[in-house]
This record gives C-alpha cells, structure tokens and sequence, in this order.
C-alpha cells in the first residue's frame, strides 16, 4: 500500500503535460482494446500505439534506472511491433 501511495504522490509532481500525456493515452488503450471495438483492426491498432506512447513515455521518465528504463522501451517496441503487424499481413 506504502508503494501505491508513493507512486501516486509522485505523480501527482509531474507537469500538467505529463499527466494529461499519461491519462489520455492509458484511457485511449484501455478503451479501444476492449471488446467493443474488438472487431476493428484499426482501434486495436491505435490501442497499441497509445500503450506504445505510455511505456515510452515512463521509460524515458526513469531513464536514470537503466533495467527498468530498457523494460519499458522494449514494451514500446513490442507495442509498435503489434500495432504494425495487422497491416503487414
């Protein structure tokens, strides 16, 4: 509960840019990848490209915390890869 509260407080530091950034692209994935629009190759896709956004976005944030910062830029990547692949095929 103590990290909960802690990462919350330290959110709520960050600029207005960054919360607004961090919310609309964690609504946008959270929204477009359920099962609604499930049936919509383009909403999945823009569902990964906003989580794609978010994982970017925390990894250059904790660009100092080398592991954690390589975890979240290859989340991106795998994220891009995804939203990418439905249209090569």
């Amino acid at each position: 509960m103590n990290r909960i509260h802690f990462m919350l407080k330290l959110f709520l530091k960050e600029p207005l840019w960054f919360k607004v950034l961090i919310l609309s692209t964690l609504l946008i994935s959270t929204i477009y990848s359920s099962s609604f629009f499930s049936n919509h190759v383009f909403y999945q896709s823009i569902s990964k490209l906003a989580a794609a956004i978010f994982f970017f976005t925390y990894g250059y944030k904790f660009r100092r915390n080398l592991k954690t910062s390589i975890l979240l830029f290859t989340l991106s990547v795998v994220c891009i890869v995804l939203s990418i692949s439905r249209y090569i095929n």
